[in-house]
């Protein structure tokens, strides 16, 4: 654990001084867990390759940002979200901002599927989901993203981003009912 932190970091400081070896050693230790990243949010291999890829020149462009604070895979992995969303919303996406004073969300912590619904069954039936509902589920459960985290990742307010969790979750158990009743999708 010692050796891979120090050999890390020995990496990092080479890769402030534009050491085009250790990018690339850094790129190969990461690049397939940031392209399944990449992938969870755009549904398509070339596109999460072309995110993977930008979101890989970003961080070695803004490598002296890098403070160490969290891991180097942590810090990566955001630069990988927020490119992914940001490729998103550049295409069609649209968040519509709720009025607050509307609200009132009631956190409802039962994720609950029944036994025989696989994981993939469900990661299947999220990406069937709406756009804005797929992308709040896929960072608050796949990612592990808090709705503070997902509020500043989206620029939304908390309260949207739980409002959207929740209706995104009543929908999903919705398609799951459905499937388990032999219905389908």
């Amino acid at each position: 654990m010692f050796k891979t932190k120090l050999y890390h970091t020995d990496l990092i400081k080479q890769c402030r001084n534009q050491n085009r070896k250790a990018q690339l050693k850094l790129y190969n230790q990461y690049c397939d867990a940031m392209y399944n990243v990449a992938f969870r949010f755009m549904k398509n291999s070339q596109d999460a390759e072309d995110v993977m890829q930008e979101a890989f020149i970003k961080a070695f462009s803004k490598i002296n940002t890098f403070k160490g604070e969290v891991t180097f895979g942590a810090w990566l992995k955001r630069i990988v979200v927020n490119k992914s969303i940001d490729t998103l919303k550049s295409v069609k996406y649209n968040f519509s901002e709720l009025d607050d004073n509307y609200l009132n969300v009631v956190d409802d912590n039962n994720w609950e599927v029944a036994d025989e619904i696989s994981a993939e069954e469900v990661k299947t039936v999220i990406s069937r989901l709406p756009q804005k509902y797929e992308l709040i589920l896929t960072l608050y459960l796949m990612e592990g993203y808090d709705h503070q985290e997902i509020s500043q990742i989206l620029n939304i307010t908390e309260v949207n981003s739980r409002t959207q969790l929740l209706r995104g979750k009543q929908k999903l158990k919705e398609l799951l009912k459905q499937k388990g009743n032999g219905t389908g999708y």
